[in-house]
């Protein structure tokens, strides 16, 4: 089992660098999620990710940097948009996708001529990144399709055995992953909803492109990580409700869980409930969704029912990950 290192202790980071110098793998806290880290420029290291995640290798990785004027060591395409969106929202929970220069191992992009990079605001990930002197390849750092980790124990509980070291930072500011933007091409196009919204990016550099199709109904885009119909996912089904739809009683003796955006009232019939969010508030509510996730799939339920977010701003990330989460049962 690896040891959960107090990421507040430069002896902590420089430990877990030695690791990732060793081609090891590490497990940090970023302000979106947990990543499951290895040196991007070690193949073999990098390997390692998808043995441990049983993760596709169609599916890349991003790469952290330490700084965004570092990006040029490892992407070209570099346009006006891409800067302007470096200074506004990096270091923060966006990533850009340019096209890759031959530095970069093919198994990081899954053998595509694009590289998904970002600069993480997570003061523990920065230091990490900063006593490395590499960029950073790193995944949520959980078994692939499963609920993302928001906190150390998270990774403990599911991954533990598997690591050399994880870095503690405390439960995640954010709580969804990053959004990833193109910019490969004339147009930007959002891959994934995340961290800054589309509103956000539209304000630095204008329309973008977005999927013809919302949520786990969309195509995945090889692209980008977090795009297949099916993931984020517990393992208790999850039945997400429409707009507006009423929560009904469960069926006497059924044991089902609710997940709802604020407290309600009354839930007669449920066996546990949940909310996101004391006040309704979606900031707190997407820093809360996984954790919440994670709660219910250990209380022995038959199925949760989740009551949907208002789809706007950090809205559309949530629900992003809620009807991606829902899509395993019906698949």
């Amino acid at each position: 089992m690896a040891d959960i290192l107090d990421g507040r202790d430069p002896r902590a980071i420089a430990r877990a660098a030695t690791r990732l110098r060793a081609g090891g793998l590490v497990a940090f806290p970023t302000e979106t999620v947990y990543g499951l880290g290895a040196n991007a420029l070690d193949a073999r290291a990098v390997a390692n990710i998808y043995a441990v995640k049983h993760r596709p290798r169609f599916d890349p990785l991003i790469v952290h940097v330490a700084d965004a004027v570092f990006v040029a060591d490892y992407a070209t395409g570099i346009d006006d948009r891409a800067r302007r969106l470096m200074e506004r929202f990096w270091p923060g929970p966006l990533t850009l996708v340019l096209p890759k220069r031959p530095v970069v191992p093919d198994i990081v992009t899954a053998g595509l001529d694009t590289v998904a990079v970002r600069q993480p605001a997570h003061p523990v990930a920065l230091d990490l990144l900063r006593a490395v002197r590499f960029p950073i390849a790193a995944p949520s750092a959980n078994p692939f399709g499963y609920v993302s980790p928001t906190t150390a124990a998270h990774v403990r509980d599911t991954l533990g055995p598997a690591l050399d070291e994880i870095i503690d930072g405390g439960p995640c500011s954010v709580g969804v992953e990053s959004t990833v933007l193109a910019l490969d091409g004339p147009r930007a196009v959002l891959l994934r909803p995340g961290g800054v919204t589309l509103e956000q990016l539209e304000s630095v550099i204008g329309k973008s492109d977005t999927p013809s199709s919302s949520g786990g109904s969309a195509r995945p885009d090889p692209r980008s990580p977090g795009t297949l119909p099916s993931h984020y996912a517990p393992r208790v089904p999850l039945v997400l409700l429409q707009p507006g739809q009423a929560v009904s009683r469960p069926a006497k003796g059924e044991r089902v869980g609710l997940l709802t955006f604020a407290p309600r009232a009354e839930a007669p019939g449920y066996a546990v409930t949940e909310h996101l969010s004391a006040n309704g508030d979606l900031i707190e509510a997407a820093a809360n969704l996984f954790a919440a996730l994670r709660r219910l799939d250990v209380q022995d339920l038959r199925r949760v029912i989740v009551e949907p977010v208002p789809e706007t701003g950090l809205g559309h990330a949530i629900m992003d990950r809620l009807r991606r989460a829902a899509a395993r049962g019906r698949l």
